[in-house]
């Protein structure tokens, strides 16, 4: 296993931590009140939800796409 194939795994994982912690911060009192409100949830937790799809979706990029194969 290449140090490209580690990084890659390390990215996919913070990108599901990432999305586990975003779909846990919507259940706090603050963005159920944002939500009611305005209809939308916080800023934080929007970046924690898109943040964590995109590290997940670039680590398995770089996984299945990476550069050379040993």
């Amino acid at each position: 296993m290449n140090t490209q194939q580690v990084f890659a795994i390390v990215l996919m994982i913070i990108g599901v931590a990432m999305f586990v912690i975003g779909l846990n911060v919507t259940d706090s009192v603050a963005d159920r009140f944002s939500n009611f409100f305005t209809g939308h949830f916080t800023d934080a937790t929007v970046w924690y939800l898109v943040g964590g799809v995109a590290c997940a979706v670039g680590g398995m990029m770089v996984w299945m796409f990476g550069g050379r194969k040993d």
